[in-house]
């Protein structure tokens, strides 16, 4: 099982950002942080990166959801949405939450999971269909 969902789009960086925040808000996710890679790293230490930022989605159901099954899952949350710049592609990903079955050994979490996951493929599937 690999740690992210992912999807390789052949669409500029700036185009994709609004669409992947559409794609979530339409699935019921609200962007709760939003963290500009390429700015960061440029303004703090002086690097060069392509365009990469992180998106913090959060859907209220399932957050909520999750912490009655696990209390402790905040540590996990929100789920991250990374869109980058990769060569000629954009590249986003996120979180695969069948890895919070792992990681928290909590296998109660299991079901949640794969709601999540289907979420979260349902917003990938809608970029995929406007590529």
């Amino acid at each position: 099982m690999s740690y992210a969902l992912s999807i390789d789009l052949v669409q500029p960086f700036e185009d994709v950002v609004p669409q992947v925040k559409q794609a979530l808000a339409d699935n019921g996710f609200g962007i709760v942080a939003e963290i500009d890679m390429q700015k960061t790293l440029k303004n703090k230490i002086g690097v060069e990166i392509e365009p990469h930022l992180i998106l913090g989605a959060c859907n209220p159901r399932f957050a909520n959801r999750a912490l009655q099954v696990e209390p402790s899952i905040g540590l996990l949350l929100p789920c991250n949405v990374v869109i980058r710049h990769a060569g000629e592609l954009t590249v986003v990903e996120a979180i695969n939450p069948e890895t919070l079955v792992t990681v928290t050994g909590n296998p109660a979490m299991a079901a949640l999971a794969h709601e999540l996951t289907a979420a979260l493929n349902a917003a990938l599937d809608t970029l995929r269909d406007t590529a």
